[in-house]
């Protein structure tokens, strides 16, 4: 199985080594890259190709925002997830809208960010808890959309619902009793009806289409 490729980015060189060192110990993920700053990490995308870029926000030359969009439009294939200290409002929204796939704290357990890093390079999308309650609480604000509706099919929509629900591909298919690989051309076809790039994405714009009742 080729091991998932994976850059990292801070301006703490110890802990760039320290999390090089956590990743390296899984036979299924290898560092291929450091970055020290915004727009070098944008430089070892480019140069590298990784799965997944782990990101922190705050950096001196450009910032993990700012580099997050810029890897996101320019290498769409690159799964971002933001790794950083902070998870004021300002920094989880922008991250997310910049198109990161997921957010967390650099208090996370080890096994937690090994598997976030998987989940990442599968397509889907890792938040930590706290995060996800300020996404909800977010959407739960929102004013009734009164955008068109998406024409999703009822099996779409049950594969959005568990999906906005934060189960993974494998855990669809046995909640459907479908085929994995059925699962992920589903999550495909709703991303593009949705007009959006990730999972995370799919699940606030279908809280705004009130595409999430039963």
């Amino acid at each position: 199985m080729t091991p998932v490729r994976v850059l990292l980015v801070d301006d703490q060189a110890l802990f760039r080594e320290a999390l090089g060192v956590l990743l390296s110990a899984s036979t299924d993920l290898e560092v291929v890259g450091e970055a020290g700053d915004g727009e070098q990490a944008v430089r070892r995308v480019a140069e590298h190709t990784p799965d997944v870029v782990l990101m922190d926000l705050r950096m001196p030359v450009l910032d993990g925002v700012a580099a997050t969009r810029r890897i996101r439009d320019e290498h769409p294939a690159t799964r971002v997830i933001a790794l950083t200290t902070f998870d004021d409002d300002a920094d989880v929204f922008a991250a997310l809208r910049a198109g990161a796939v997921g957010y967390l704290l650099k208090d996370v357990s080890s096994e937690r960010l090994v598997e976030a890093v998987r989940a990442a390079a599968r397509g889907e999308s890792v938040l930590q808890p706290s995060v996800a309650a300020k996404v909800v609480a977010r959407v739960a604000q929102l004013p009734a959309a009164e955008a068109p509706a998406v024409p999703l099919s009822e099996r779409e929509r049950e594969v959005l619902r568990l999906l906005a629900g934060g189960r993974s591909n494998r855990e669809i298919a046995a909640a459907m009793f479908l085929a994995e690989g059925t699962v992920k051309n589903h999550v495909t076809t709703i991303l593009g009806k949705l007009g959006v790039r990730d999972r995370t994405q799919a699940a606030l714009r279908a809280r705004e289409l009130g595409l999430l009742q039963s």
